[in-house]
């Protein structure tokens, strides 16, 4: 995913705009995730998720609010409106998931894949331009 318009910066935050963070570089991926956790953390039948490494991720204003949501899962939220933002597993602990739909540019990471397809809803369509996964990242 590196491309010249993605060496740069980005902004994003939650709805309220209590939290604002930057990110840097490219993506190391971009996906949607159709797993039973993220949509129930979420309130979303999939959630749209860029993975950077942890380094490159930089809160500005605002204080995250974090839950953990499994075993050796992090998420984080604003405490005011209530937007999810971040993910952390400690079985990638270099890198940071944040959700994609926070960003001010959400259309700028179109996402490659999806992922947890087993879990999707009935009624949720999947992209056929993307490479699909039933489970994590292993295409199907």
């Amino acid at each position: 995913m590196d491309t010249p318009a993605s060496k740069s910066s980005v902004e994003g935050g939650c709805l309220c705009k209590a939290i604002r963070y930057r990110v840097a570089g490219a993506p190391i991926s971009s996906l949607i995730c159709h797993c039973n956790t993220c949509r129930r953390a979420g309130s979303a039948p999939s959630v749209a998720w860029l993975t950077f490494a942890s380094a490159n991720f930089a809160l500005l204003s605002g204080h995250l609010q974090t839950f953990q949501s499994s075993p050796g899962v992090t998420r984080t939220f604003c405490s005011s409106c209530g937007s999810p933002l971040t993910y952390k597993s400690d079985r990638e602990p270099g890198t940071i998931d944040v959700t994609t739909a926070s960003l001010d540019d959400p259309g700028r990471f179109p996402p490659t894949r999806e992922v947890w397809l087993e879990h999707k809803l009935g009624w949720e369509e999947t992209n056929a331009c993307l490479l699909h996964c039933a489970q994590g990242s292993s295409a199907s």
